[in-house]
């Protein structure tokens, strides 16, 4: 019999290491707040010690996870890379120990988000959070995505989800990504029309903005047909042929499909859900299991 040459069962194979959750719960502090200072006074530790954690967990991985410089850290490619493991092994960790320990945390939440958001991706989340921390009061505002950031700026909010690149909210995290393409009512005529009849959201919504944009830059002449603060608006003008609109592209299924490529609309790109909150220890929570939710995603 030849002999295994596979390092798994080599005699002198390197044992197996752990990285430490502390080590993970730093440098993700680190990464959401930009700062050692401001890290440490989130785990509770020195600003010496969280920089010793840094150091023995770059050890660890064998690379360079942080640029530091006299104003602020910055992530490297590896750290960029290492911060999504990071997250899912704290959320695993806390879902785990929500489920065989019950969550002691209660309270209010106050959570903010787009109208759109609001109708697709906040209720199953609300939904698996009940069973993870039924003593959690969730209060949802629903409103154009520039006011849900001003709602969460002002303290009005804890929690607040948002699609908008260019966002005031420094300390943000990337969600998820989705591809914006333009809809119609299967064997639908409004296409056809010109100026070309669309449906958008209320003005301060991403997706309004880039449709228009597209549409502008190629020079296709339009006229709004119909305006709605929620996706469920324009779909139900999609649905009666009264427009097309610019939505995900899971949306289209049965009754409304994808604009054919053959009559020339612009790409209009792809759209980016981002979540923030305000360190208080039921938006933590929440925050946590957003992240173990979307790890079974398949945005992820």
């Amino acid at each position: 019999m030849n002999e295994i040459s596979s390092p798994l069962f080599s005699n002198d194979a390197e044992p197996m290491r752990t990285i430490s959750l502390d080590m993970a719960r730093t440098f993700a502090a680190i990464c959401d707040t930009g700062s050692f200072r401001l890290a440490a006074n989130r785990v509770n530790r020195s600003p010496s010690a969280v920089s010793l954690q840094v150091a023995k967990l770059e050890e660890l991985l064998n690379c360079e996870l942080l640029h530091r410089d006299a104003r602020k850290v910055t992530l490297t490619q590896a750290g960029e890379q290492f911060l999504g493991y990071a997250r899912r092994l704290l959320s695993l960790n806390d879902e785990t120990l929500s489920k065989f320990r019950g969550s002691t945390l209660s309270g209010h939440l106050r959570l903010a988000a787009p109208h759109d958001l609001g109708i697709s991706t906040v209720p199953a989340l609300l939904k698996r959070f009940a069973v993870t921390h039924p003593n959690i009061c969730v209060e949802v505002r629903l409103d154009a995505c520039d006011a849900a950031q001003d709602l969460f700026g002002s303290g009005n909010a804890q929690v607040v989800f948002f699609s908008e690149q260019n966002s005031r909210i420094r300390a943000a995290r990337k969600l998820y990504t989705e591809e914006l393409c333009w809809l119609q009512a299967t064997d639908g005529a409004a296409v056809q029309n010109t100026p070309l009849p669309i449906a958008v959201s209320e003005k301060g919504c991403s997706w309004r903005d880039a449709a228009l944009a597209a549409l502008d830059q190629a020079a296709i002449p339009y006229r709004v047909a119909y305006s709605s603060d929620t996706s469920a608006g324009q779909l139900a003008a999609v649905r009666a042929d009264l427009a097309i609109a610019a939505l995900p592209k899971a949306i289209a299924k049965n009754d409304v499909s994808l604009v054919s490529s053959e009559l020339g609309l612009p790409s209009i790109g792809n759209v980016t859900t981002f979540m923030a909150h305000d360190d208080s220890k039921n938006a933590v929570a929440f925050a946590a299991h957003v992240e173990a939710h979307l790890a079974e995603s398949p945005y992820r």
